[in-house]
């Protein structure tokens, strides 16, 4: 984005998140993308889903986490677009059935357990945030 000025200097800035969310500098215009800080918080999702949810054949997601990282209503930028979060649960992973796995854009429990699994190992008792939510246009 030529001619924008360079990000302040914070706590926040070009900061890569352990936890799947990253912080941007503030375009302006974009206030609805905005965090409480003033900066963007995206969503990460791997580069073979981005598009997938973009266009809300995606619509759960699950994610291994200490704590929750969104919050239902919370609108998320993904790439180009954003997502508003419906909602957002504790569940053991041995609860996700095959309609959250077609959702999830995942074949299996298997390739689910292995994308969700860099912030540790997941067995079905592990309990994962299952996140469910829906593009906006």
């Amino acid at each position: 984005m030529a001619g924008l000025a360079p990000p302040p200097m914070g706590p926040h800035s070009h900061r890569q998140s352990r936890r799947g969310f990253r912080a941007e500098c503030l375009v302006p215009g974009c206030a609805s993308f905005r965090s409480t800080c003033g900066y963007f918080v995206f969503v990460e999702f791997s580069q073979e889903l981005r598009s997938e949810v973009l266009t809300g054949q995606i619509t759960v997601s699950f994610r291994l986490w200490r704590r929750r990282q969104v919050k239902p209503g919370g609108r998320y930028r993904v790439e180009a677009g954003q997502i508003e979060v419906d909602s957002i649960e504790l569940v053991p992973f041995s609860s996700i059935d095959e309609a959250d796995l077609r959702r999830s854009g995942e074949t299996d429990l298997e390739s689910l357990r292995r994308r969700a699994a860099h912030a540790g190992p997941i067995h079905e008792d592990t309990l994962v945030y299952r996140i469910e939510f829906h593009v906006v246009e």
